[in-house]
């Protein structure tokens, strides 16, 4: 299967569970990753809409639901995607929806202090208890045993004392951990809020870690360019913002040819702050 089947068959998954139409009596009909409140923001839904939904559906999703959906298929896509590159980023993946950082090699000590603020309230309330955080999705990668690391030539030998610290020979540590590649934050829409909230789990990773960063991404269906620039704009935080359906996009901002969101788009691609979900498994390979 290649790259662009894996992306249709994932706009489809999103067809059959997930996109809808959201109906009303006073100011017509809207997608529910629009905002109804917004002119442009329904407009540029609908024209995507419209180039990857055949039969689009009619029901109420809450929001909670719309967004676990959207992970949970989006976690789909990054696999199977992403497995296309094994011969370009070889490893052993593995890939969870809400999974503790703690539970990864780089953010292993955050268990230790979590215990710790639970057993002391006033240390708890001095330093705050966000450190274990759970991303949306998780890309880890499991060490490798020393049998791998000479599968072609011996490079490590068991009584040397050399490489004993790194975290990817699995030997090392009595108790291996994965590694954590990537945090993937998956928004089906954004607001000011959930554009924040982003950006805290992004800051928490980037102090909290040992050892290597992860890739940290943030993948959305927001139609409106400018809202997605409030997350995008910038950089320091996250790697980039992917967005699920960026061409469709693109001919939508054209064909409604709203200057002030041609305009956004344009900063965003040349800025490299925006991609389409396609580039993402590349992206993971770096």
């Amino acid at each position: 299967m290649t790259l662009a089947e894996i992306r249709k068959q994932y706009h489809e998954r999103i067809c059959q569970d997930l996109l809808r139409i959201k109906r009303r009596a006073s100011k017509g009909d809207y997608p529910n990753n629009a905002d109804g409140d917004s002119n442009i923001s329904v407009k540029i839904a609908w024209e995507i809409l419209n180039q990857i939904c055949a039969n689009p559906k009619s029901e109420n999703l809450s929001g909670q639901r719309a967004g676990k959906i959207f992970e949970r298929i989006t976690k789909d896509f990054i696999q199977d995607s992403f497995t296309l590159l094994q011969h370009i980023r070889p490893g052993k993946w593995n890939y969870f929806l809400e999974t503790e950082i703690s539970n990864f090699e780089q953010y292993r000590d955050l268990a230790e202090i979590e215990t710790l603020l639970k057993e002391n309230k006033k240390l708890a309330t001095t330093l705050g208890q966000d450190y274990i955080i759970k991303p949306d999705i998780i890309v880890g990668r499991e060490p490798l045993p020393d049998n791998d690391i000479n599968q072609h030539k011996q490079i490590v030998e068991a009584e040397s004392k050399f490489a004993r610290l790194t975290p990817l020979r699995e030997s090392n540590n009595k108790f291996p951990k994965q590694i954590l590649h990537a945090s993937v934050s998956c928004k089906w829409t954004l607001r000011s809020d959930r554009a924040q909230n982003i950006r805290t789990e992004a800051l928490n990773l980037i102090r909290n870690r040992k050892g290597r960063l992860p890739h940290i991404i943030a993948v959305t269906a927001e139609p409106t360019l400018t809202r997605i620039a409030s997350l995008a704009l910038g950089t320091g935080d996250i790697d980039c913002v992917y967005h699920f359906a960026l061409e469709e996009l693109k001919n939508a901002i054209i064909k409604i040819n709203d200057e002030s969101q041609i305009d956004m788009l344009n900063i965003l691609v040349e800025g490299r702050r925006l991609r389409d979900i396609s580039d993402l498994p590349f992206d993971l390979a770096i």
